[in-house]
């Protein structure tokens, strides 16, 4: 069979196995690809006639919004690659697309690869400075722009080539003109599934963020497992809820639905507004729902159970979601959030999948096509350890490697495993229990403490909307929980509630876990919105001796009637 016929092959067996986890991970196999274009070999093949829509884009203005077809997608992607290679762009060329979500993203990242480019996606809310760095350490040749961000590249390298969408811009070329374009597309080379397609900058939650290089296979093809994982069907109508710049986006706002020919949907809002949100869904229909766990937090405290959803199948991604949302969601609707497990680096690696029981607090088991170990501090196999995925049975799913950066690569790719820095418990279930990022794991009295087990307790205090829990020094443990927390609306800081969320603490947590110092503050957070607790470690070990209370902050010491 051909290489496209072996990707639909390993594709199709997931979805007849949508519900039998065990026999899907038991009999799924990568496909044998040598060459290889997703775009060319698969989509614009599954497009040929196909009237079904691909994508659905609605906005606040456009109440039914646009619809685009799979025949169209496929054509107006093939008139763009046309007029990119006009332009000069080509094999390997670099080029930086920032988009927000409209159909000319999906046409470039299409275009792109069919030409084989190499796309380097960023989000719209990146400063000139962090552009100028992308673009520097990206090699990049060409970018591809909305107009209304345009302006942050005038003091960026004037050689490259510049393409805006949108209102026309001096000095920058119109994609409007690309439409005029051929339909018909040949590619002037075989593609090799191996070729770099795609560079993403990680979210830098712990460290300045590194340059992800994915291939041909490696998304597209690696992909499936993320299809798998959220239980998409043809025809369904699948919301992410995601910016675009980040590789979640490319997860389920591109690869995971239309592996399964599903419909790509988005609500493009001013400003995230919870019942908008929930409006969206019911009107529009949508089936499968993906949200990050910022998102199911809003959304919970909205009348769930008042909205008539038609959704089958709902996931969380980006963080671990806790417990308490999961049964908040599952109360009002009957339908239970699946937590998955997976990083920039690689694709969904362990998810709970359709129709399998659910381990409270459990992230999963491991994905069709995936092997999965836990390694200790020395590398040995362990029931607690870092997530590792064996090199000897590398998955399609991981990247190739951190671009220009050899010694990051070697690191995480050492000892025969990639190690993803990210801690976990394998129960006696063959489940994963997610334990935090091993650089936010840290110790107390010669305990070990998990900041994520923390945090997933705090929220469930009436008024704590987020919470971030890091080490603060101290003469006697060496450290104690320090909990940075935001508040719901309607709730005010001030030392009763402080007293109360101490209480709670005391009640719900043992005594070696529980919260000693307390901070009300908005958190910070990377561009992605993924919370930044190394900001916050770094704030606290500044902090020497007895120092001052900040503004605030509240020590359980502070509240002696609780002893």
């Amino acid at each position: 069979m051909s290489s496209a016929e072996n990707f639909v092959a390993a594709r199709d067996l997931l979805l007849r196995h949508r519900k039998h986890y065990q026999r899907a991970y038991d009999e799924f196999r990568w496909p044998e690809l040598g060459d290889f274009n997703w775009a060319l070999d698969y989509f614009d093949v599954i497009a040929q006639g196909n009237e079904d829509t691909a994508l659905w884009i609605v906005d606040a203005v456009e109440h039914d919004g646009c619809r685009f077809s799979f025949a169209q997608m496929a054509e107006r992607s093939s008139r763009v690659a046309n007029f990119l290679r006009g332009l000069g762009v080509g094999r390997g060329d670099r080029l930086l697309l920032m988009l927000g979500n409209q159909v000319e993203l999906w046409d470039v990242m299409l275009a792109a690869m069919k030409l084989g480019a190499i796309v380097l996606p960023a989000s719209t809310q990146l400063s000139t400075a962090d552009i100028a760095d992308r673009v520097s350490v990206g090699a990049v040749q060409y970018v591809v722009v909305s107009s209304v961000e345009v302006r942050k590249f005038d003091a960026i390298d004037s050689t490259l080539g510049r393409i805006s969408v949108g209102a026309p811009r001096d000095g920058w070329i119109d994609l409007k003109q690309g439409y005029a374009s051929s339909a018909v597309f040949v590619a002037d080379a075989p593609t090799r599934a191996t070729d770099p397609m795609l560079l993403y900058f990680t979210s830098g939650t712990t460290s300045k963020p590194k340059l992800v290089v994915h291939t041909h296979q490696s998304y597209p093809v690696g992909h499936l497992s993320t299809m798998y994982w959220i239980g998409l069907q043809p025809g369904d109508v699948h919301w992410n809820i995601s910016s675009p710049g980040w590789a979640k986006h490319a997860w389920s706002c591109f690869f995971a639905p239309w592996n399964a020919r599903a419909c790509v949907f988005i609500f493009n809002f001013p400003r995230f507004v919870p019942k908008d949100v929930l409006d969206v869904l019911v009107r529009c229909e949508v089936t499968t729902l993906c949200a990050p766990p910022t998102v199911w937090r809003m959304l919970v405290q909205e009348p769930l159970v008042s909205y008539p959803i038609s959704l089958r199948e709902i996931v969380g991604a980006g963080e671990p979601l806790n417990a308490e949302i999961i049964e908040r969601v599952r109360q009002a609707w009957g339908i239970t959030v699946r937590d998955g497990f997976g990083q920039t680096e690689t694709t969904c690696v362990i998810g709970n999948s359709p129709g399998q029981p659910l381990v409270p607090g459990s992230m999963g088991r491991p994905l069709p096509g995936y092997r999965v170990a836990l390694v200790d501090a020395d590398g040995q196999l362990a029931g607690e350890g870092e997530i590792a995925l064996p090199l000897e049975a590398s998955p399609m799913g991981l990247m190739a490697g951190y671009a220009n950066d050899a010694q990051a690569t070697a690191h995480a790719m050492r000892d025969s495993y990639y190690r993803t820095s990210d801690i976990a418990i394998r129960r006696d279930d063959g489940y994963y229990v997610y334990v935090g990022r091993a650089d936010d794991v840290f110790k107390s009295s010669d305990y070990r403490l998990s900041p994520f087990e923390l945090e997933s307790v705090l929220i469930e205090h009436e008024a704590i909307a987020e919470a971030a829990v890091v080490p603060s020094a101290d003469a006697l443990r060496l450290s104690v929980p320090k909990a940075f927390v935001t508040l719901r609306q309607g709730f005010d800081v001030g030392p009763e509630l402080a007293r109360s969320v101490f209480r709670f603490s005391r009640e719900k947590l043992a005594p070696y876990k529980r919260i000693r110092r307390l901070q009300f503050s908005e958190l910070p957070k990377t561009i992605s919105g993924k919370i930044r607790r190394v900001q916050l470690r770094q704030q606290e070990l500044t902090r020497t001796g007895d120092p001052a209370r900040l503004p605030d902050e509240y020590w359980e010491e502070d509240f002696p009637d609780l002893r």
